[in-house]
């Protein structure tokens, strides 16, 4: 799977490779090899990135058009729900 977004979401806000694999305490080269497709994301990488450019996982894999992120859950306060 190719996440064109990836590379995208990068170039518009002025990025290198390397600044984000930092980020996600990954290689430059394994970073490269997930815009290309070569290595798939974790989902806890994908929820890094997300928060990181403020867009949902969901436009990032290209199942949206809409980059706005979902409302997050309060995690203190679903705790006491439960």
């Amino acid at each position: 799977m190719i996440f064109r977004r990836l590379k995208d979401l990068r170039e518009d806000h002025d990025l290198k490779q390397a600044y984000l694999a930092k980020l996600l305490d990954v290689s430059q080269r394994s970073y490269s090899a997930y815009e290309t497709g070569d290595r798939l994301l974790s989902i806890q990488s994908l929820m890094i990135l997300a928060d990181y450019y403020n867009v949902s996982i969901d436009y990032i894999v290209g199942r949206t058009d809409d980059p706005t992120p979902y409302p997050k859950k309060n995690a203190k306060k679903n705790a006491k729900k439960n």
